[in-house]
């Protein structure tokens, strides 16, 4: 099992001691299930089963204690342990271990309760299988011991095994027959059993990847479906959920009888077909080649000619699946789709029995149909079957297992086809039509699905479509009556068909899909282009409604809609002006969209519409002459719209800089001063969205903005608080801003807002504005006052993670002062803040580690944290991929060392942890190499431990990053960052308290760079600098060393030091230079 593990399974990458995790490919699929199915026989063994192993194999689970209630179980506070101990060290062989409140460990000493494990998992069990065997890389070693490790070269293990048990079979012999070694020999018969059969699955699983990889050398159709088919599934706009922006093939729709969609002339070369896909992660799409041989990139589309491909490759690599050229061109592509669950495949008997039960349940439910003829009608009888029909499908759906890479089978591809014929004669004309006035290619850009849910939904509208007509409302066919109207009418049926349209209810999606199907959103565009002013206002009230629906956006922007309302801006009329700006805030929710809108001067007309008149005279809403009132709410509706739709656009990074160079921000800020609420929300949820940019920031600060954010967080509608206090939380990264919201009393309804614990989006923006304002010491001053430490230690449980994140970022700032640890600690945030260790989110794992690094600063606080045993979280996060959270980290285990009562022994019980935190030292990032130095002088401080982190090679990395000269670092940041230099100096110091350190530091370099670092204006650095070469030039070829690199001024210089320290470090080290010198002047004239 080892070597297939090793060789045969397929890994994500490792980095900085963190192991990787299995891939979600078809062959790790059929290597668990093989795994799975052996554990299963062996634990049911009598023998094998019951053998203890070396050690217990651990891992997180997604269990529950409930799973493991009854006999050979017993509750142990939060913890399960079996009944059944270890005769070696009286351990239980099973325990569930509480580790947080929902996140629980097992370990298991046996194959006995390692297969109850699995059967309690039920259908997780891949799952759970999957979780050990990450945790547990070679699993051999732990069953067996280390003797049976997996190693690269030949394997002897088991023949030197053999003559071990033979040899003491002899032994046994020759000495008494009183029998007492022979329970120990019956012991390795069982291991040795165990480990031949380990061998023949090793085998087996190797003949299984050998086997499944030669069958995928070459593609076919069928396998290139499949692909694309579960793919279109994972596609959306959604960065966190969806792999891919869109994905689906180009060219020709004619797919051939052997299942190609390529030219026959292509074919002859070994195209299978062409597809469009882009990812989240790159702005041009990606145009591949599905060949027999496999997949590569083309050139892509040819200018001059439409739906025509350049079929030259840009490269040369050709890759074996889809996944695997994805994964190769996009990082975010790769990180999303190895978060992908793994699907249990279900034994073909299971299948068998399943679907022999349902022929038995269908036959039955024919003759109760027959028996009831007399008494229903044909129809009722017909939808009766139907429904029973569906049902049957739907079951059966759930039963069979969910393979997602798995090719699809002719049979799914034939019923595919059968039901893309099945669409409507009206349907392929509409899409016709949408093909050829769309102003891009569709197969480039059709389908920037909001999320997987509504793909979901579009798939499931074709299908009713596709249902007999009867299932139908009779309001489908009355709106495609009046769409007709429309198309053949003259002027005035145009507007009474318009009129009679608005009658229905355009938020049900039915008649929003009916005006679509029939070709009425063709109409409805075509319509803006005429000179009847009631027709275009008519028909934008209708896209207005109807645009909320996600298809419909997508198919008015494949029309060329937001082009015509682009233009309709320009009107005189304003009341055209507000329904267009109003839909185009509806169709601008995806990028296509709002890149479309920008590039045909959207942008200039909307933010023209913010140029309100009233606001332009500065007079209150309730100012105007009564004769002006009517103009007046116009002015203040076109401004309002216009707003709304800037709003939309304002998602895209370009449009925000258009907007800004159009003049939107003093538009914007004049309007901000409005008191009608309608008016606010637009603006202000704009002006947060631009806040993300460093120019709108300075000119919200600037234009006197903040003051009337500040009061409108003291309105009472919870909308206008949420935008507000996210503007503030974005606004409030300068320290000039964090002032302005001080002083016109912003901190008082920050805190007032976290009452509100049903709004999960306004306590998210409350609380991250609190945590960016909580930087200021003088605002940190005014929570207190408020108590906002209390009520954010409240929020630590049962809350999201967007406001868990800014709840422990505001808390981690509190905590530096001494009064504010306190009090976190008193109100019970610390068991919480330590708990939260354990989690995933890479922003919460930053903020966290430094709350729980503040609080470890206090003694009394250090004791919970150790009790907890949070000091061995933190460490554990040294291993995440993430740089920050590895930085954040090790600054936090610095006061945890520093105030721990036995910090040496503590930091040894943590097993590979100190080879763990020397090897970030190869860090490529200076945040972790600072803060990794500085935990290691902490370290250094313990006799022991500084001899086991000087056996694991910590001289030579630190002697290596004092030259800067390194050619793995892109940039020379070394020589100007004070911060690692510091904290590199003072671990220099700490570690030449050891052997031959002293000489070791002067025999790879690192003394004549250190003399360097005096030169800095940071007095911190010149303080470790002192006591770094103090220690060194305790060796005197270092002193030899330090004089020719001219240590002897500077250090003369910091002699006058008022900083005690850095006297004492100074003077210590000139005078063992002068004493060397002094040596050498006696021995030249003795």
């Amino acid at each position: 099992m080892g070597q297939a593990l090793q060789r045969a399974a397929q890994w994500t990458s490792a980095k900085d001691g963190c192991g990787g995790k299995l891939e979600f490919t078809p062959i790790n699929e059929d290597l668990l299930n093989s795994i799975l199915k052996f554990v299963e026989t062996v634990g049911k063994s009598p023998e094998e089963s019951q053998l203890v192993f070396k050690n217990p194999l651990r891992w997180h689970t997604s269990l529950n204690p409930s799973q493991f209630q009854g006999a050979g179980f017993t509750d142990s506070g939060d913890d399960v342990v079996s009944d059944k101990k270890s005769p070696k060290d009286d351990q239980p062989l099973f325990l569930m271990h509480k580790l947080t409140k929902d996140t629980y460990e097992i370990s298991v000493q046996t194959l006995g309760y390692g297969e109850q494990v699995l059967r309690a998992a039920g259908d997780k069990k891949i799952v759970e299988l999957r979780s050990c065997l990450e945790a547990n890389r070679d699993p051999v070693v732990f069953l067996l011991g280390e003797r049976f490790a997996t190693v690269d070269t030949d394997d002897n293990s088991i023949f030197r095994y053999i003559e071990e048990i033979t040899k003491e079979i002899e032994q046994n012999a020759k000495q008494s027959a009183d029998g007492s070694n022979s329970a120990e020999i019956e012991e390795k018969k069982i291991v040795l059993r165990l480990r031949l059969k380990l061998l023949r699955l090793d085998e087996q699983l190797m003949n299984l990847s050998i086997q499944k990889m030669s069958s995928e050398v070459r593609l076919s159709p069928a396998t290139v479906d499949g692909e694309v088919s579960i793919l279109q599934q994972l596609s959306g706009d959604d960065e966190e959920r969806c792999v891919v922006e869109y994905i689906d093939y180009y060219g020709e729709t004619f797919v051939s009888q052997n299942g190609c969609r390529a030219q026959p002339w292509r074919q002859l070369h070994g195209d299978i077909c062409y597809l469009c896909v882009r990812v989240h992660d790159n702005d041009n799409p990606l145009y591949i080649t599905a060949n027999t041989s496999g997949y590569y990139l083309n050139n892509g589309p040819v200018n001059e000619k439409a739906n025509q491909l350049d079929y030259g490759r840009p490269d040369s690599n050709t890759y074996r699946d889809l996944v695997s050229l994805l994964k190769s061109k996009s990082a975010k592509f790769s990180e999303l789709i190895d978060k992908q669950e793994f699907a249990l495949k279900v034994e073909q008997n299971d299948k068998k029995k399943i679907e022999m039960s349902e022929k038995r349940d269908h036959d039955e439910s024919e003759q109760k149909h027959s028996n009831d003829h007399h008494t229903r009608n044909e129809k009722d009888q017909q939808m009766e079957k139907d429904k029973n029909q569906k049902n049957r499908t739907q079951n059966k759906k759930k039963l069979e297992p969910s393979l997602k890479w798995k090719a699809l089978d002719m049979e799914e591809n034939t019923l595919q086809k059968e039901q893309d014929t099945s669409v409507t004669k009206t349907e392929k004309k509409s899409k016709t039509v949408q093909r050829l006035k769309s102003k891009t290619p569709i197969d480039a850009e059709d389908s920037f699905s909001e999320s997987d849910t509504e793909s979901e939904e579009e798939e499931e509208a074709v299908e009713r479509r596709a249902e007999a007509n009867a299932d139908l409302p009779s309001e489908y066919w009355q709106i495609q009556k009046l769409v007709k109207y429309l198309k053949g009418g003259n002027q005035t049926a145009t507007i009474i068909a318009l009129c009679s349209l608005r009658d229905f209810n355009l938020a049900l999606e039915t008649c929003q899909l009916a005006i679509r199907d029939v070709g009425g959103l063709e109409v409805l565009i075509n319509l803006l282009d005429t000179e009847e002013v009631k027709c275009k206002i008519g028909a934008l009230k209708i896209l207005k409604e109807i645009s909320c629906n996600s298809q419909i956006r997508r198919a008015i922007a494949d029309l060329g809609g937001l082009q015509t309302m682009v233009k309709i801006l320009r009107d005189s009329n304003k009341e055209l002006k507000c329904l267009a700006a109003e839909t185009i805030a509806n169709v601008a929710k995806f990028r296509r969209a709002r890149r479309t809108v920008r590039q045909h001067g959207g942008i200039k007309r909307l933010v023209s519409l913010l140029d309100c008149a009233q606001m332009r005279n500065n007079k209150p809403d309730s100012a105007q002459v009564p004769a002006d009132k009517p103009d007046t709410e116009k002015d203040v509706e076109v401004a309002r719209c216009g707003a709304l739709a800037l709003w939309s656009c304002s998602k895209s990074k370009k449009n925000k800089e258009a907007m800004r160079k159009a003049g939107s921000i003093p538009l914007l800020a004049k309007l901000l001063k409005s008191t009608n609420e309608d008016m606010l929300i637009p603006v202000v949820g704009t002006l947060q969205e631009c806040a993300s940019e460093p120019s709108y920031r300075l000119a919200i600060r600037t234009e006197g903005m903040i003051e009337d954010l500040v009061q409108n967080l003291k309105s009472s509608n919870q909308e206008l608080q949420m935008h507000c206090a996210s503007a503030i939380f974005k606004c409030a990264e300068e320290k000039e801003t964090r002032d302005l919201v001080r002083k016109f009393g912003g901190l008082d309804p920050l805190v007032s807002l976290l009452t509100n614990v049903e709004n999960k989006e306004l306590l998210a923006a409350a609380t991250g504005a609190i945590w960016k304002c909580a930087i200021s010491p003088e605002n940190v001053q005014r929570f207190e006052e408020l108590k906002a430490i209390d009520q954010l230690v409240t929020l630590l449980n049962n809350q999201p993670e967007e406001v868990l994140v800014n709840v422990v970022g505001a808390l981690g700032e509190l905590a530096k002062a001494t009064p504010n640890r306190m009090q976190i600690r008193k109100s019970g945030g610390i068991p919480y803040l330590v708990n939260l260790l354990t989690g995933t989110n890479q922003a919460l794992l930053v903020n966290v580690t430094r709350a729980v690094g503040k609080c470890a600063e206090e003694p009394d606080n250090m004791l919970i944290i150790d009790k907890l045993d949070g000091v061995r979280l933190l460490w554990s996060l040294l291993k995440n991929q993430n740089t920050d959270v590895q930085a954040s980290a090790a600054w936090a285990i610095c006061p945890c060392i520093e105030n721990a009562k036995d910090a040496g022994e503590m930091v040894r019980s943590f097993v590979g942890g100190l080879e763990l935190i020397v090897s970030l030292l190869k860090s490529d990032d200076k945040e972790v190499l600072a803060s990794v130095c500085a935990a290691i002088a902490n370290i250094a401080k313990d006799e022991e431990n500084l001899a086991v982190i000087t056996d694991h090679g910590v001289v030579p990395m630190l002697a290596n990053l004092t030259n800067t000269r390194l050619s793995r670092f892109k940039r020379n940041w070394l020589i100007t960052d004070d911060k690692l230099r510091r904290h590199l100096a003072e671990a220099i110091a700490r570690c030449c308290n050891w052997g031959n350190n002293r000489t070791a530091f002067g025999r790879e370099g690192a003394v004549a760079p250190l003399v360097k670092y005096l030169k800095s204006s940071d007095e911190n650095v010149h303080r470790s600098t002192a006591r770094a070469l103090f220690q060194l030039s305790k060796n005197p070829e270092n002193c030899i060393t330090m004089h020719e690199a001219g240590v002897v001024q500077p250090l003369m210089k910091m002699v006058g030091s008022p900083d005690e320290d850095l006297q004492e470090a100074a003077a210590g080290c000139i005078g063992n230079i002068r004493r060397l010198a002094l040596a050498n002047e006696r021995a030249k004239y003795a």
